[in-house]
């Protein structure tokens, strides 16, 4: 029987969060502002630049449609994840070897970038570390064996473990898996509290937050670019676009790299500190090798939060607890009377390659997006990327740039389908 006391609009972070919201302002009605820089998105992305710039001495405006942190930043897992979706070897491939530890390099940057802003700026971001990656099927214990020693043979940076099905049943109590890696350099924390906090320090140093205001159209001027909205108008010499998966209608060239899909969430009641222990040990962020991949951990206050389940439209299910739910007890069926408090949903983000879309798109056009899942970590590094170029430092910025995002095919009205078919695919291979 499903007990929930969750709705649609509430999430567990906004119930949960510490770091107060921003004093931001809508932009008024047929005002005008001028800025060195406009950013378009309040997220990780927008905010982390909006921060960076500001350190600079750059005048910066920041446009969100909702609230800060509204997006996929204030609605993710937590987790933080060191690296790209694709492994060194991967890009060595790829790239050539050079290139792949040049991207190695900056993964390892990204992340102690993520403890900079939690230290230099005190956000209470609740970070516990430790990842655990785990094999739902046997056959693919093997390869998680290999990894780990070409990881630890070639990249001892990395600080990887092989678990074994025996430690993998230990350290969670399912059934469900047979071993897999654990990451301890990669942790989680609370994702809205990290978003919140990095606003208030973007704030701290002056720049400019306008919530409640879409931007609904882009144009070259004399003096650099207007960022029309629906409510007045941006000047500015530069313009970063920040919207991953909540970017519509503004940029073609992005939105035919990087497409939405929505990820959904639950979290418990309280379990109680000793069940909660019981259920994953040592604080462990979990996630499993499924294409339509489950992640879950125990937050501050002993409840679970698990991931799972995907849909590929604008519109969300109408019970997103009870569609959570049935993932959920697939892994932890011992929690089939436990109550759901909280559900919800959101965008985030993907590219055909999975990697990020760091680009240029024309001349003082900037974009940053498509994280595939990877943005705790790599959206505010590619924040600060993107401060830096618009400074004049390009180095971060040029190794971003190079990595592979393709169209997705079938045109502007094919993507769709074409999207869905694939993601349908991959999905049913979990089953086999």
């Amino acid at each position: 029987m499903l007990r929930t006391t969750a709705t649609p609009a509430e999430t567990y972070y906004h119930a949960s969060a510490t770091e107060a919201l921003p004093s931001a302002v809508a932009l008024a009605a047929g005002e005008s502002v001028s800025a060195d820089v406009c950013i378009v998105g309040g997220g990780y992305t927008g905010l982390s630049t909006a921060l960076h710039l500001a350190r600079q001495g750059a005048s910066v405006a920041l446009l969100e449609q909702s609230r800060v942190g509204d997006g996929a930043s204030g609605r993710n897992g937590g987790q933080a994840h060191t690296g790209f979706r694709h492994d060194p070897m991967w890009f060595e491939s790829k790239l050539g070897p050079d290139r792949a530890r040049e991207a190695w390099g900056l993964a390892l940057e990204a992340r102690r970038h993520l403890d900079w802003l939690i230290e230099t700026y005190g956000i209470d971001a609740q970070y516990c570390p430790g990842v655990l990656h785990l094999c739902h099927k046997r056959s693919y214990v093997r390869e998680a064996r290999s990894y780990v020693d070409e990881m630890m043979s070639r990249y001892p940076e990395s600080d990887l473990r092989f678990v074994d099905e025996e430690e993998a049943r230990n350290l969670v109590k399912s059934e469900s898996y047979y071993g897999g890696v654990l990451d301890r350099q990669s942790g989680h924390l609370h994702a809205l509290n990290l978003a919140l906090g990095i606003a208030r320090a973007a704030q701290k140093h002056g720049a400019r937050l306008f919530e409640k205001t879409r931007a609904t159209r882009i144009e070259r001027s004399s003096a650099g670019w207007v960022v029309h909205t629906d409510k007045g108008a941006v000047t500015a010499s530069w313009v970063v676009l920040a919207g991953d998966g909540y970017l519509r209608d503004l940029q073609p060239a992005v939105e035919a790299r990087v497409m939405p899909i929505n990820n959904f969430i639950l979290t418990t009641e309280p379990l109680g500190r000793s069940a909660a222990e019981s259920l994953i040990r040592d604080r462990l962020a979990v996630s499993d090798s499924r294409f339509v991949v489950y992640y879950f951990r125990i937050t501050p206050d002993d409840r679970l939060l698990f991931g799972g389940g995907e849909t590929y439209s604008y519109r969300f299910p109408q019970d997103i607890a009870g569609m959570v739910r049935g993932h959920m007890l697939k892994i932890f069926p011992q929690l089939r009377d436990a109550r759901i408090d909280y559900a919800w949903g959101g965008a985030l983000g993907i590219t055909m390659s999975r990697l990020p879309l760091v680009r240029e798109m024309e001349p003082g056009l900037f974009n940053a997006s498509g994280y595939s899942g990877l943005g705790v970590v790599l959206a505010p590094f590619a924040g600060k990327a993107l401060a830096e170029t618009i400074g004049g430092d390009r180095r971060a910025f040029d190794i971003l740039a190079r990595m592979p995002v393709g169209r997705f095919p079938g045109g502007r009205h094919l993507r769709w389908p074409v999207l869905v078919a694939a993601m349908s695919w991959y999905a049913l291979r979990d089953h086999l």
